[in-house]
């Protein structure tokens, strides 16, 4: 193939691109595609200031690439963005090893790579690559808004090279307790918020959360606790951030974290990705459900959805992050194979 995807690979991953640093990423692909014959549109993505998060005045922008005056009939797309820490790329037999090497650099580079097959048949393809599928889909929210009149958009994420049929969704809650400071040896002068907001993560954990019989259980993570303000100090003062992922209508656990909340912390809704089932094609691709979400539901414009990917996703965000490059030479194959089927 024209394209080594296993060299893109690294290169990509060398690039330092965590989630509201993704300028120097996407500048790279700008060149990268523009010397393939690509013509590039770049679309700017407005920074985010959230709490505890650096984001600066940096840089960001999905970019977008296709022939000149086509209209693509599949576009292929995936986030460059990836989770902190970085750690620059290495390799063995076997693997690529990096913080982006599955999710989705590899996948960027085995888009690519098909992409250039495709396009050598006479296939209409494009390719979108977009910025802060990590945190809150904002690339993926502003592309909707500039669809290219795609009528198939394969998503990549790692799906170990399986057909997904279905991915959960997401909702991001935030919850905050307020109380009253005091001298923590007079306990009854003040009112502890850590307390409070203890009280109702106990209740939020013990709630039996709806069930998808194709997918299984809505599950739900703590993955935020802070508050207090010292040992010896009642708080007056805490706040927890909880990710579920949905199996179904958001509104289901809203009810049930509200009701349970029932006025003794507020309670904040910041994100929500729907639950997706996609169409099950006709196909010798194995395919599998997956537990994660994606830019999928903020894409809706872009075409009817299928995802497809390399690498685990049980590796991505890790310390050990990798891709098999077995893997990789493969996907290329698929991606080609599904676009071949789906344009039949």
């Amino acid at each position: 193939m024209a394209i080594d995807p296993i060299q893109l690979t690294r290169q990509l991953v060398d690039i330092e691109s965590t989630t509201y640093f993704e300028g120097p990423a996407g500048h790279f692909l700008a060149d990268y595609l523009g010397k393939l014959g690509y013509e590039i549109e770049t679309t700017r993505v407005e920074q985010t200031e959230l709490a505890g998060t650096p984001a600066g005045e940096s840089e960001r922008f999905n970019v977008y690439a296709c022939a000149a005056g086509v209209t693509p009939e599949i576009v292929f797309s995936t986030h460059m963005d990836t989770v902190p820490p970085f750690f620059p790329s290495s390799e063995d037999e076997e693997n690529v090893y990096g913080r982006g090497a599955c999710d989705a650099k590899g996948i960027i580079a085995c888009q690519i790579a098909a992409a250039e097959i495709l396009r050598a048949e006479g296939v209409k393809v494009g390719l979108l690559f977009v910025v802060g599928e990590e945190r809150d889909s904002a690339g993926a929210n502003a592309a909707n808004k500039n669809p290219k009149g795609s009528r198939f958009l394969i998503n990549g994420e790692p799906t170990d090279n399986y057909l997904a049929t279905a991915t959960k969704g997401a909702l991001r809650i935030e919850l905050r307790a307020k109380g009253k400071m005091a001298h923590s040896a007079y306990p009854e002068l003040g009112d502890s918020a850590i307390e409070k907001l203890l009280d109702v993560l106990d209740d939020i954990r013990a709630l039996e959360l709806p069930v998808e019989p194709e997918i299984g259980p809505a599950t739900l993570n703590v993955g935020l606790i802070s508050g207090g303000r010292a040992p010896n100090v009642i708080p007056d003062a805490a706040e927890a951030h909880i990710l579920v992922r949905l199996v179904g209508p958001a509104e289901e656990v809203q009810d049930l974290v509200d009701k349970t909340v029932n006025g003794r912390c507020d309670a904040k809704y910041t994100l929500h990705l729907p639950f997706v089932k996609m169409r099950k094609l006709q196909t010798d691709l194995p395919t599998k459900v997956v537990k994660y979400a994606t830019d999928i539901p903020q894409l809706t414009n872009w075409g009817e959805p299928f995802l497809l990917g390399p690498g685990s996703i049980h590796v991505a965000h890790t310390p050990n992050e990798k891709i098999s490059k077995k893997e990789l030479l493969e996907c290329v194959q698929l991606y080609v194979k599904l676009t071949r089927q789906l344009l039949a």
